[in-house]
């Protein structure tokens, strides 16, 4: 019986102490929020530092979803192409994988078709691309960024 009310006590003293959480970096309803466009200034279409690469900047970014995962976190951006049959996504990272001031730049970049293609609906020309960050890493990062050539989305703590 002793045993049980000690525990009572604890959990009552411990529980209202858990609301000073909400602000901490391990809460995990405190990670990145939901995307929202960011102005865009004009950008290099093709991977800087690789011109071998022959990729080029996404037309649209159309989404960035941050996903919590255990020892870090998934970053999914989707895009648009102009046309069809656009492939090869990914998400290079700008300085090295370095984050400037806070801020991870991701560059959604894109392959283009071996032939012109037709425009045809958005959801069929939709590309999907993915990074592992590590909590190492999101250690250092407030925000992440990913850039395409006519806009950009930004997820922040």
């Amino acid at each position: 019986m002793r045993l049980v009310v000690t525990a009572i006590l604890v959990l009552t003293l411990a529980l209202p102490g858990c609301g000073r959480i909400r602000d901490s970096k391990i809460n995990p309803f405190n990670w990145f929020g939901r995307s929202k466009a960011v102005a865009t200034q004009p950008v290099e279409s093709v991977v800087p530092g690789r011109p071998e690469d022959g990729r080029i900047l996404v037309a649209n970014v159309t989404e960035l979803e941050i996903a919590r995962q255990p020892g870090g976190a998934i970053v999914r951006a989707s895009g648009l192409p102009p046309t069809q049959g656009w492939w090869d996504a990914e998400l290079v990272a700008e300085n090295g994988g370095e984050p400037v001031a806070g801020v991870l730049t991701y560059r959604f970049v894109i392959a283009a078709p071996p032939k012109a293609r037709r425009v045809s609906t958005p959801q069929s020309r939709e590309l999907t691309a993915a990074a592992y960050l590590s909590d190492a890493k999101l250690a250092g990062i407030s925000e992440i960024v990913v850039v395409g050539a006519e806009n950009s989305r930004a997820s922040r703590r």
